[in-house]
């Protein structure tokens, strides 16, 4: 392999600006983190803290592996929205009994633990990780059902995380339940629904309806213990499998569970059982994207901080260079890069990703995507040169390629650069964000300009003067509400990434990710369907 050699000046003032800029947005990102953990508030955690009740942070720690790592999913969600940060509920993929699981929690101090919809699209996003790469899923549950002030938003696609968790089963992915306390109404059916339900004496409660509705419906008086406590469905009804004496002896028995599954990964091991480290410091990964994202960076320097040995072979370095595109491996896992240089994306740019997507399937290879584009060129010479049907074919090759993809957006992602680069809407298994990284059709000035010129052109065709200080006006607002909407926490709140992550910690992330990936089998497609050249 070809090792690589970085020229970036630690000691340049652009650096330690850069660095400055990345490090505000970092507090920023933990503010929103410490949010998202507070859960309800010191006066709910204590509350439940006195019922001798865990927290979901404390019931995943004690439920995956000492010492293991857990990587937190959509930990953001529903930031900048009318919900609490977290959405409610955490999810992230941890290893239990030495095998990785799609853990779903609910978080009871926040409202309950009731199911709105962002912890909904939450939830739902968790299921569809867990199936596309053949991780068995445990739900810890505890939850008073749906918000009900929202209910309009969350039944109808709410009914999806039911029918989610019988086509994992289906799939031959197992599901283990452990209920905590309520499962009331569609929370039933996430026990319901599982292969291997676990509930706790005296503290278990799962109903369809509880006593009051009960009484309302049908006129009967009963009690909560009766109409749906452990004891009952562990020794009448027949949906708890096991009956734990408490919520520690509940996650020890889900952990028997996971370890009882006989699970093995299909997916190939690493290459390298003892992958070197890169060359250089990921600390220094903080000052190396430029606070202004109209200035490029080379993004050979990120991976030299993240690739194994920071070898890379780099393939067609002299066509198209404004797209990085080569084979190194990260965590002993061979990979293929696509990484933007320059930002925009031209005709050559397209075609070379498309030839290199292709030879990625040809060898199963994953592919990692690095984001920083402008989008595709435009302009009279380039549209006549075919960049449409260029970008076209960049574009095909991403949405019918079947290897893993793993898309970290760096800088800017605008434009169909956002499409060619494996964006949200081409379904990467994992997208994670830098806290810098911004998202959007177009930049927030191309975008109020353009509303200015049509505005100006329509003011003409009635033979009208036109405004410029309402012009000032609305390109000012434009910009900043732009601005606002394609930030990174804007976005990771609205569940359009898998969370906003430390720069440094990028290595570490991409690994856990593909280690997941590789439960499953690695595969390329057979077929791109037609290309347009």
């Amino acid at each position: 392999m070809t090792t690589l050699d970085s020229t970036v000046e630690l000691s340049a003032p652009a650096y330690a600006a850069n660095r400055a800029a990345l490090l505000e947005r970092l507090a920023e990102l933990d503010a929103a983190l410490d949010q998202a953990r507070a859960g309800g508030g010191a006066k709910y955690v204590s509350r439940h803290h006195a019922r001798g009740k865990l927290l979901p942070r404390e019931r995943i720690e004690l439920l995956v592996d000492a010492d293991s790592p857990f990587l937190e999913l959509s930990p953001v969600a529903a930031y900048g929205t009318d919900f609490p940060v977290g959405a409610s509920v955490v999810t992230g993929i941890g290893v239990v009994e030495g095998v990785e699981c799609l853990i779903v929690a609910n978080d009871p101090t926040v409202r309950g633990g009731a199911v709105n919809p962002w912890s909904l699209a939450k939830t739902r996003r968790a299921g569809e990780i867990a199936l596309a790469n053949r991780l068995p899923m445990v739900n810890l549950v505890e939850s008073a059902g749906a918000d009900l002030p929202t209910q309009a938003e969350i039944f109808i696609p709410g009914g999806r995380v039911f029918r989610d968790l019988t086509r994992l089963s289906a799939a031959g992915i197992p599901t283990v339940s452990v209920v905590f306390g309520n499962a009331t109404a569609g929370g039933a059916y996430v026990p319901g629904m599982s292969d291997h339900v676990i509930m706790i004496r005296d503290k278990s409660q799962v109903y369809l309806a509880g006593p009051p509705l009960v009484k309302m419906a049908t006129g009967e008086v009963t009690d909560d213990e009766s109409l749906g406590g452990a004891a009952m469905h562990a020794g009448m009804s027949g949906l708890a499998d096991h009956l734990a004496e408490d919520e520690r002896d509940g996650i020890r028995l889900a952990r028997q569970c996971v370890r009882r599954l006989n699970w093995r990964k299909r997916g190939p091991a690493p290459r390298t059982a003892v992958p070197q480290p890169p060359k250089y410091d990921p600390e220094e990964l903080l000052g190396i994207v430029s606070s202004d994202l109209k200035v490029p960076f080379d993004p050979r320097e990120v991976l030299a901080r993240i690739l194994d040995g920071s070898d890379f072979d780099e393939f067609k370095p002299a066509y198209g260079d404004s797209l990085v595109t080569g084979w190194g491996e990260l965590h002993g896992y061979p990979v293929g890069v696509l990484a933007n240089a320059r930002g925009v994306l031209f005709s050559a740019e397209a075609q070379k990703a498309a030839q290199f997507i292709q030879l990625a399937n040809a060898s199963d290879t994953p592919l990692i995507f690095l984001q920083n584009t402008t989008g595709y060129m435009v302009g009279t010479e380039y549209e006549q040169r075919g960049i449409i049907k260029h970008g076209a074919l960049m574009i095909n090759a991403v949405s019918n390629s079947t290897v893993p993809h793993l898309t970290v957006n760096l800088g800017a992602s605008y434009g169909a650069g956002n499409y060619g680069m494996c964006g949200r809407a081409y379904e990467p298994r994992f997208l994670f964000t830098w806290p810098n990284a911004k998202s959007a059709v177009m930049g927030p000035a191309q975008l109020a300009g353009v509303l200015s010129i049509v505005a100006r052109q329509a003011a003409a065709a009635r033979g009208r003067d036109y405004d410029e200080e309402s012009d000032a006006a609305m390109r000012m607002m434009v910009e900043q509400q732009i601005e606002s909407q394609s930030g990174a926490l804007f976005l990771s709140g609205r569940l359009y990434d898998d969370g906003v992550i430390d720069p440094r910690d990028t290595r570490t992330v991409l690994g856990l990710c593909l280690s997941a990936i590789h439960n499953g089998p690695v595969q390329g497609a057979d077929g791109f369907g037609v290309f347009r050249h």
